[in-house]
């Protein structure tokens, strides 16, 4: 603590100093006015004018020279060395002007101060010793050549007294003003370390924060927050430049707080933002606080309640289904194996057959869908998974079946399942050579893997070459039992969006250039919260 003290009091030195040598300066000044008989008449009666004139010129011309060449602060030792000799000077000046009848031993009293204000400790008060010491010296040295000077000895006395007693209250206001220097100098520090330590916290939230002007100027936002926009956030901008949607959804909450703003997203491919507000009452203007959070999160969240409990619906009338679909199977087998069973009612046992099967299918995929375990988010490379991925893929099918692969660079992080995602993926791939050709015939799929220039996250694209999907089913393809095809069950798409949501990716549909299908994979950040 002290040695905190001692620092502080080092930093203010300079200022305590240069102030010291302006009222040396200015003293030094009017003490050689006097040497001027006509400014002095009633003033002081010299006893010495020429030692007086002498030392008064020495003292202002020292003064000068210190204040132009020692303006700054020095170690302990300077500083005693310039007190002692201010203390000296004006003791001569003393001596010169006749002894305590004078009043200038008062003049001694603010290098003591001044002294210890600027030293530590004892040191201090050898200067009070000093100055003391002085004036008793010259006092008895006047007296031996005028006896009438010898009652001076109680106000020399006195003055003694005073400089001790400057000198010991001068140190303790100075250390209680170092302690409480100090002590403001750890709060300042502190503040500014919590400070430096909130804006860290911000700006590594995943939440974006944004802080509106009345104007609907950006006056601060964080660094998710720029990433949710998709554009570099300026300081001093205008909100209807940055994010359009998100400033009409600022002015319908300034005009009624109690509407809900609805989810956007601010650029195309961007992520699906949900925004809420807060006043920030100032002095002067008004402040509006933005949060903008990821709705991906949210939706899954209500997606994994919904899916829980069309999960338990769909199992248990899966269940009640597949028994007596069984029973028609059966029935239907055993009216085929009869002999009695005519050609033309064989060929309705094969149709009974079929669509039983066809049936069946779509309940184990509903049960599938009902089973399915909670998705278990591990940090994944993609470019190395994705490679073994393709290489188990060529080995389970055809090899006329052929993917290519196109990397932007190595080592593409995300937070994902790989299981779900090799169940995606094996998926997306299965309907990209569907639509890419007949099965025992030449068919090629690309797969393309990049890190988005606008979002910085991992993008995973599987694009064939097929004629690409209707304009009219592009809102549809996603849905639950929705297809084109007889055989189909409709699930597909529906349960790779569902896995997606649940490891906070999206799966996208986009028209290929210059025709096919692009399923686009927009994975999650890999330092997103598990």
């Amino acid at each position: 603590m002290w040695n905190n003290a001692t620092d502080t009091v080092d930093f203010q030195r300079p200022k305590i100093l240069r102030i010291y040598n302006i009222y040396r300066v200015v003293l030094g000044f009017f003490l050689t006015l006097l040497t001027s008989s006509a400014l002095r008449d009633g003033l002081i009666d010299l006893r010495n004018p020429e030692l007086y004139e002498s030392v008064s010129w020495i003292y202002l011309i020292i003064n000068v020279v210190i204040a132009l060449l020692l303006h700054r602060g020095k170690r302990d030792v300077h500083l005693f060395v310039l007190a002692a000799l201010d203390i000296f000077l004006l003791a001569v000046l003393f001596y010169a002007a006749g002894g305590a009848a004078s009043g200038l031993g008062n003049l001694l009293i603010i290098p003591v101060a001044a002294g210890n204000i600027l030293l530590h400790g004892r040191i201090g008060q050898l200067l009070a010793a000093l100055a003391s010491l002085a004036l008793i010296y010259l006092t008895f040295f006047l007296s031996l050549s005028n006896p009438s000077i010898s009652q001076s000895y109680l106000q020399v006395g006195v003055l003694g007294c005073i400089y001790f007693a400057v000198a010991l209250f001068v140190q303790r206001l100075s250390r209680s003003l170092r302690h409480t220097e100090n002590l403001a100098q750890q709060h300042a520090a502190s503040l500014a370390s919590m400070e430096k330590l909130n804006q860290l916290i911000i700006q590594r939230m995943r939440t974006g924060i944004m802080v509106v002007g009345e104007g609907h100027e950006v006056w601060l936002a964080n660094e998710a927050a720029a990433q949710m926009l998709g554009k570099p956030v300026i300081r001093g901008m205008e909100l209807d430049r940055l994010a359009p949607e998100l400033d009409q959804r600022l002015r319908q909450w300034q005009i009624n707080p109690s509407i809900r703003a609805l989810p956007f997203r601010n650029h195309v491919g961007g992520v699906e933002l949900m925004a809420s507000f807060k006043r920030l009452p100032a002095e002067a203007s008004e402040s509006t606080l933005i949060f903008l959070d990821d709705n991906t999160v949210v939706a899954q969240q209500a997606q994994q309640l919904k899916l829980a409990s069309l999960g338990r619906l769909t199992a248990s009338i899966a269940h009640e289904i597949r028994n007596p679909l069984s029973a028609i199977t059966h029935a239907a087998q055993l009216l085929g194996e009869s002999e009695q069973c005519h050609e033309q009612d064989r060929r309705l046992t094969d149709i009974i057959q079929q669509h039983s099967r066809r049936m069946n299918r779509v309940i184990e995929t509903v049960l599938e869908l009902s089973r399915r375990r909670q998705s278990e988010p591990q940090l994944v490379d993609l470019t190395i998974w994705l490679a073994q991925f393709v290489s188990d893929f060529a080995l389970a099918n055809p090899a006329t079946d052929r993917i290519e692969c196109e990397f932007e660079k190595e080592g593409i992080l995300t937070r994902i399942d790989p299981n779900q995602l090799n169940q995606v993926l094996n998926n997306l791939c299965q309907n990209a050579f569907r639509y890419s050709g007949e099965p025992g015939t030449p068919r090629s799929i690309r797969i393309r893997l990049y890190e988005s220039a606008e979002t910085e996250l991992p993008t995973l694209e599987v694009i064939d070459h097929g004629p690409g999907i209707d304009e009219r089913h592009v809102g549809q393809i996603f849905e639950p039992f929705f297809t084109t095809e007889a055989s189909g069950t409709g699930l597909g798409l529906y349960i790779s969006r569902e896995l997606c949501e649940s490891n906070q990716a999206r799966l996208e549909y986009r028209r290929a250039d210059p025709q096919g299908s692009c399923m686009r994979i927009v994975f999650a950040h890999p330092k997103r919260l598990v």
